[in-house]
């Protein structure tokens, strides 16, 4: 049998196997050792390949892929183009996302020997991935076909069982490196049995007496918060809307958690509390007894802050998987669940509703009083950042939407001005690493699976993902760019560094001037500048009828915004603070 012959068979049954275990895109950048996967997957009948050029960028779109649809795949050549994966592998570990990383690598004899575009690959990605497996040199003998085809069916599974992330393959090939389209019944080398492979995963679950002795603690005690941080699953939020009316525990829902939007009650779902945690006056009247937490940490750090100083009797984690995810140290329980399951069973036992109370009732007035003036705030149309998540939710009432933050500001601004609403809103961020690298790749590869995607990222984390642009253009995606343009780092204008007066601007406000006009007209991106919040309103409105690449520029003032948002925190506190002395004199 030819080179040739084995090359092809052995990359068809791992290409072929890799669609029936549900791979249906995969994102490949350019390169030569590549070149007989590449061929085979863009000749597959129902594999879509997106070419996306840089790397890093190709890596995180398919991140964004996988956050909003189906897991993706990727594929790129030996060197250094493996290494540019690294960021997004990282956060795809961390935030859970189903990734299928392919590598391809010179043959064992190049290796070590100062052959080009060859580095150590074996291993690449360390701990931040659930599995590697280096493959072998291939064959068409019908054992290593099978083998081919179990490692695309195993890659997939084990990147979707939970907890989800990303695996890397890397594929040793020799030259030539052409394959061979012309053999008969191509994709059915290897093959074990027609149709599809049975994945069945299970999931985490306690049993009835786990489930009493968690009820036994939670039902003997009134002053409980249900705590839900960032996660996808849209479907839980009736679960825990249920939860906490038979608990009588408010929820502290995160702008990421898929609560704060939606057709479900939203009487208990505490949506302003990252302002009012921030005062330690009011804290001292929050003291839970206890504390359970769905999904990953809040974005908002004055939760953090709150739970380290009230140091709650029972602080329990709900997670569907084994791995730690809890930055205080104080968890008192680490509940493996699969969380729907578990608050299934949790309802299946509390027989009656728990009586409205005051613990209860004080975080709904707390939360009103801070919601307030909120919208009081808004009612008088600050030029300021955090502005524009009203208005831009405002103007997409009664359309299905996905918003995209980037992290810093966006993210921040989302958590204060992303009030409880019936429209329902898909809300995503790369919430793993927390890093500005990769977002507008990230956003532009969900826009593939969500509609009327609306991504608002600042303008140094657009500059830094510039080259993600690309792949709008080149595959014709339809989403809307808000750049919220302050010139450099608006985030280090809320931290201590902001008063180095010296090293400031060259240290961390690092300022750019880019003049983002000529950015969109590069990528040949429709683009609007608002100078005002009727223009912003209309911009939006416009980017909802039109389809293809937009952009929407907010140039504010750094100072300016960090201004804005502490005259509106101190007016939150004020109000809340001026609601409990009303309460305790009524009393």
């Amino acid at each position: 049998m030819s080179h040739q012959e084995q090359l092809t068979r052995f990359c068809a049954a791992f290409v072929d196997e890799l669609n029936r275990a549900g791979v249906k895109h995969v994102v490949v950048s350019p390169g030569s050792r590549s070149t007989p996967l590449a061929i085979l997957l863009n000749s597959h009948p129902s594999i879509k390949v997106w070419m996306n050029i840089d790397e890093r960028s190709a890596a995180f779109f398919a991140l964004g892929m996988s956050k909003a649809g189906e897991p993706a795949a990727l594929l790129c050549t030996s060197g250094t183009a493996a290494a540019n994966y690294y960021p997004a592998i990282t956060e795809a570990k961390l935030s859970r996302v189903p990734l299928i990383v392919l590598t391809t690598d010179r043959p064992h004899e190049l290796r070590d020997v100062g052959a080009p575009q060859a580095i150590d690959q074996i291993k690449l990605y360390g701990d931040h991935v659930k599995w590697f497996q280096e493959m072998p040199l291939p064959s068409d003998n019908e054992e290593m076909l099978r083998y081919a085809r179990v490692s695309a069916r195993r890659a997939v599974m084990t990147a979707q069982v939970q907890p989800s992330g990303p695996v890397h393959l890397n594929f040793p090939f020799r030259e030539p490196l052409i394959p061979d389209l012309t053999i008969e019944r191509l994709w059915d080398s290897g093959l074990i049995r027609e149709g599809h492979f049975l994945r069945t995963p299970g999931s985490y679950q306690l049993d009835d007496n786990q489930i009493e002795a968690l009820l036994n603690i939670i039902q003997s005690r009134r002053k409980g918060l249900i705590v839900v941080g960032p996660q996808a699953d849209d479907r839980l939020a009736e679960n825990i809307v249920s939860l906490s009316e038979r608990l009588g525990y408010p929820v502290l829902a995160d702008p990421l958690s898929q609560l704060r939007s939606g057709s479900h009650s939203k009487e208990n779902i505490i949506d302003c509390y990252d302002a009012f945690l921030r005062d330690s006056t009011i804290i001292k009247r929050l003291q839970p007894e206890v504390v359970i937490r769905f999904g990953a940490m809040p974005v908002a750090k004055s939760f953090l802050i709150y739970l380290k100083t009230m140091q709650p009797e029972y602080y329990m984690v709900v997670d569907e998987s084994p791995e730690w995810r809890e930055p205080t140290h104080l968890a008192t329980d680490m509940v493996y669940a699969e969380p729907k399951r578990l608050c299934d069973a949790l309802l299946d036992k509390i027989t009656a509703f728990r009586e409205e109370n005051s613990w209860l009732c004080l975080w709904r007035n707390i939360n009103q009083a801070a919601k307030q003036e909120v919208l009081d705030f808004i009612d008088k149309a600050h030029w300021f950042e955090g502005q524009a998540v009203s208005e831009l939710l405002a103007s997409i009432k009664e359309k299905d939407a996905a918003v995209f933050v980037g992290n810093s500001m966006p993210v921040r601004d989302l958590d204060t001005f992303l009030l409880n609403q019936p429209q329902k809103i898909m809300t995503m961020a790369n919430r793993g690493a927390n890093g500005i690298d990769g977002v507008v790749s990230t956003a532009l590869g969900a826009s593939t699976a969500a509609e009327n995607l609306f991504l608002i990222i600042g303008d140094l984390s657009l500059y830094h993902d510039m080259n993600g642009l690309l792949a709008g253009k080149l595959h014709q995606l339809n989403a809307t760019i808000i750049v919220m343009n302050n010139n450099g780092g608006g985030i280090f204008s809320f931290l201590p560094q902001a008063k180095e007066a010296n090293d400031f601007e060259q240290l961390f406000g690092t300022p750019t001037d880019l003049d983002f006009e000529l950015v969109a007209k590069l990528y040949n991106m429709s683009y609007q500048k608002a100078d005002s919040w009727p223009a912003f309103r209309k911009a939006c409105k416009d980017a909802l009828l039109t389809k293809g690449l937009k952009m929407i520029e907010v140039q504010t003032d750094r100072a300016d915004n960090t201004e804005k948002h502490q005259q509106l925190w101190e007016r939150m506190t004020a109000a809340v603070r001026n609601m409990m002395n009303k309460a305790d004199q009524d009393d």
